[in-house]
């Protein structure tokens, strides 16, 4: 064969590759022209791998990312497509750049036997061991299935498109979209795929490139004061996207800008913490600790439903070494205090609205340990005890529950309009911004 026809044969197959759904993807979440291949002409049986995999930049932040080419060979698994993500997590890790994993794939090459066993085994592996070091955001805009769907679900955020499928079932039952976003096992659910690639493109915007950088300061507009949403009212205009929005709605998780700088936002959004949103709310700030984010807490709630989830919650908060603020903007009773907001969660900053209600009990318990046999007496002769009970219970809660006691005491280091809120947290996260912690050497916590 010529050279010149070796040539031919070369750009004829860059062609093929270049125009596949897999590689339009890579180019769609890439910066415009900057995607560079990675072994773009492994073989793997009768063709080329069933996969695209390359480097380039978001927004300028250098990425690494592969797709599953399910025009070849349904971009099913194989030991050539895993050889080519193996090298991708090490040039990631090498270079301390994230990676994004796109999904689209019929399920694996079932004539290599073992060696699929193996393949599938190397990439769980890689990814689990790049956990925490570089962030991992995970696509899928296909079929995922099988092993695969728990390779795709271990990264550290979840995108789905509405029309793919997600699930640990070979039958494909229990994968819909909106299935995995009720479950909590998907972070976002978008309607198309040029709205999940452009999502993701946002996230890994505002995500550091690993462990031991900074995220860089983004372009930003001011809040929206308008919004009846706490959360709206303190991030940057258009920043916020809110994660699990459909799974644990005792509490929202919103990663956004204040300022141009990463920010987790945890907000209560019901009284009483679910197993489900602690759960939720621990994941994430092990998330933003791991990268370095701080995590602003807006708390209104009265007590915890689920005793373990709580334990999860509250390990979270005291483990986390990252930048700490929490802002009480209704009722903090109880455990909810001491996990969320007080000594246990290591808070670095703690400030309360004027009209906040704090205590170490329930208003309840505390009027009748503090009140003691006035508090019986209170209640002699009343025409409607229930209704008396709870106004004997309203006003020791105005007269002795609040900010300015907490204040006295120590436990709030500062009392602020809402108004003021935005501007409180923007000083003290530009405080914070080198905070170091050292921490006793351990493995990990075993409460999990």
């Amino acid at each position: 064969m010529s050279v010149q026809s070796k040539i031919d044969g070369l750009m004829a197959a860059r062609e093929q590759i270049s125009t596949s759904k897999a590689y339009q993807r890579l180019a769609a979440l890439f910066d415009e022209g900057v995607f560079t291949e990675i072994d773009a002409f492994a073989r793997s049986e009768e063709g080329y791998a069933e996969i695209v995999a390359g480097c380039g930049s978001i927004c300028g932040t250098g990425v690494y990312a592969y797709a599953q080419n399910p025009d070849t060979a349904g971009g099913a698994m194989s030991k050539a497509q895993a050889a080519k993500i193996r090298k991708l997590y090490d040039l990631a890790l090498k270079t301390g750049k994230p990676v994004v994993s796109i999904f689209d794939s019929i399920g694996g090459r079932i004539s290599q036997g073992s060696d699929l066993l193996g393949a599938y085994g190397d990439v769980l592996r890689y990814s689990s061991n790049l956990s925490g070091v570089v962030p991992q955001i995970s696509l899928v805009l296909g079929n995922c299935c099988g092993t695969q769907a728990l390779i795709a679900v271990s990264g550290d955020i979840v995108v789905m498109s509405r029309d793919a499928k997600l699930t640990l079932n070979t039958d494909g039952s229990e994968a819909s979209a909106e299935e995995n976003a009720a479950s909590g096992v998907v972070h976002i659910v978008e309607d198309s795929e040029e709205k999940a690639i452009e999502k993701t493109r946002r996230i890994a915007a505002m995500l550091p490139s690993n462990n031991l950088d900074f995220a860089g300061t983004v372009e930003f507009d001011d809040a929206k004061e308008d919004s009846s949403d706490v959360v709206d009212k303190i991030v940057d205009g258009g920043s916020g996207i809110e994660l699990q929005s459909s799974f644990g709605k005792a509490l929202k998780t919103v990663l956004a800008t204040i300022e141009g700088a990463s920010v987790g936002v945890i907000a209560s959004a019901e009284k009483v913490i679910d197993g489900k949103a602690a759960s939720k709310a621990a994941r994430f700030i092990r998330f933003c600790d791991a990268f370095g984010i701080p995590v602003v807490t807006l708390l209104d709630a009265e007590k915890f439903g689920c005793i373990k989830s709580a334990s999860k919650l509250a390990g979270a908060y005291a483990e986390a070494t990252t930048a700490k603020v929490t802002v009480i903007t209704g009722d903090a009773y109880g455990a909810v205090y001491i996990a969320a907001a007080g000594t246990g969660a290591a808070a670095d900053m703690t400030f309360a609205w004027a009209d906040a209600s704090i205590s170490a009990l329930s208003p309840e318990a505390a009027a009748v340990i503090a009140l003691g046999d006035d508090f019986g007496g209170k209640l002699k002769g009343a025409k409607d005890p229930k209704k008396a009970r709870a106004d004997v219970v309203a006003q020791f809660k105005a007269e002795n529950l609040t900010a300015e006691k907490a204040a006295a005491d120590g436990y709030v280091q500062d009392i602020i309009l809402p108004e003021e809120t935005r501007a409180k947290l923007i000083a003290a996260l530009d405080m914070l911004a080198d905070k170091r912690v050292s921490t006793l050497p351990k493995k990990h916590t075993v409460t999990w």
